[in-house]
């Protein structure tokens, strides 16, 4: 947005290079294509010598390793090259051999029956135990959106032709699955709390055999008659019916939700403005987990106690995904007004991570002060909303994938 490109390169250049380090978590070997979390300059004073040290989750609360830097990676890339308009960079073989191994960790087959991707909890933004183990809303935006900037990048050429192909596969299905069984709305959910269980066959409608018993209570009052949102997670007799902001925006940017749903989510975030914005944008998701099941699914985690941190806590850095999102679906003074907000406290609080608070009232317990991400949320959202066409950076049109060829089975004429 400052016109310092050569940043943006050299940072992709960076994390690229540290792709290539050994990979090892407690003597584990981790995939070839995996991106570092982090990364801290390693001074040696006596050699006059830096060296860039890489966390791929050895050193993470949890030894979990991050899904999600991959997928930022191929974001940047092609955010970088449309702005530029300098094709050489993501056309280089680093940065071809980098987006294939990304997806090469991402694209193989196994025995998933779903195109969501399976993730571990705390794999991702949400880095700490959440319950949001199997297929988190979160990963599944940001792996739609990084399969459709990879597409526009990769060379149909040798490697990448045959990832071409299967990312128009695998997006063809992810769309389908996403928009279908990910998406809550009003009718949606009244079709749940009816549905019959034990059902066999094809022709069977509730197809993850989810009991109507297990919808909670706060669904039937949170969710308007206009208005809806993609769910936390859905797999086999389990749907998470917490909203996450990350993955709704996601899914808006990338166009992953369709322009009615895209409608419907900023619908839902107008009329359940006092909790999920409320004092301080953006509320990482809602409800908090509290009481017994906190205690089940956080492992009693100090940091995650209700309305903080990452259990309902509210980020200043999410005001760029929630400003993005309502420029792209033509909704800017609702952007004005969650700027305006934050600009109330922020510099005065002196720009921590987070706050907690049902209201985003308070400063976060733990929360460091003059974080990075807080503050550049905060810029972005401003120079966003002052100059909308830098949306285009970022943002993807819709794009409905070509129905993949089928092809004749080895069987057809014996």
């Amino acid at each position: 947005m400052n016109n310092e490109t050569d940043i943006v390169k050299n940072f992709l250049l960076k994390t690229l290079h540290l792709q290539s380090s050994e990979k090892r978590v407690d003597r584990f070997k981790l995939g070839a294509g995996a991106m570092p979390a982090s990364f801290k300059v390693d001074r040696n004073q006596n050699r006059n010598t830096e060296t860039l040290v890489a966390d791929f989750g050895e050193s993470a609360i949890g030894r979990v390793a991050p899904v999600d830097s991959g997928f930022w990676w191929i974001i940047l890339l092609r955010a970088y090259t449309k702005y530029t308009g300098d094709t050489s960079l993501a056309e280089s073989p680093d940065c071809q051999k980098c987006m294939r191994l990304i997806l090469n960790l991402c694209l193989s087959e196994g025995f998933d029956t779903f195109p969501t991707l399976l993730c571990t909890d705390g794999c991702s933004m949400i880095d700490r135990r959440m319950g949001i183990y199997g297929y988190p809303i979160e990963i599944q935006a940001l792996f739609y959106m990084a399969l459709r900037c990879a597409l526009q990048m990769l060379k149909p050429d040798g490697e990448g032709k045959d990832f071409i192909e299967k990312i128009g596969q695998r997006l063809h299905a992810l769309t389908y699955h996403m928009r279908n069984y990910f998406w809550l709305d009003f009718p949606h959910l009244n079709n749940i709390y009816r549905y019959k269980t034990e059902e066999y066959s094809h022709t069977a409608v509730n197809k993850f055999n989810v009991i109507p018993d297990s919808i909670p209570d706060w669904v039937f009052d949170f969710m308007p008659c206009r208005g809806g949102y993609f769910l936390g997670n859905v797999s086999p007799a389990m749907m998470d019916f917490r909203w996450f902001a990350l993955g709704n925006c996601i899914a808006i940017i990338s166009s992953l939700a369709t322009p009615e749903q895209s409608v419907a989510i900023m619908d839902l975030i107008e009329e359940r403005w006092e909790e999920l914005v409320g004092e301080m944008p953006l509320k990482i998701c809602y409800p908090a987990i509290e009481n017994h099941e906190w205690r089940i699914i956080t492992g009693c985690d100090p940091k995650n106690t209700r309305w903080s941190y990452h259990n309902g806590g509210s980020w200043p850095v999410l005001l760029w995904l929630l400003t993005a999102a309502c420029i792209k679906t033509g909704r800017p003074q609702m952007a004005k007004r969650a700027i305006e907000l934050a600009e109330s406290r922020l510099l005065k609080d002196g720009w921590p991570e987070y706050y907690d608070g049902k209201l985003g009232r308070f400063i976060g317990k733990q929360a460091r002060k003059f974080q990075t991400w807080s503050i550049a949320g905060y810029l972005v959202a401003r120079m966003m909303l002052e100059d909308p066409s830098t949306l285009m950076m970022i943002s993807m049109e819709e794009d409905r994938p070509v129905k993949p060829a089928m092809r004749r089975s080895a069987s057809w004429n014996a």
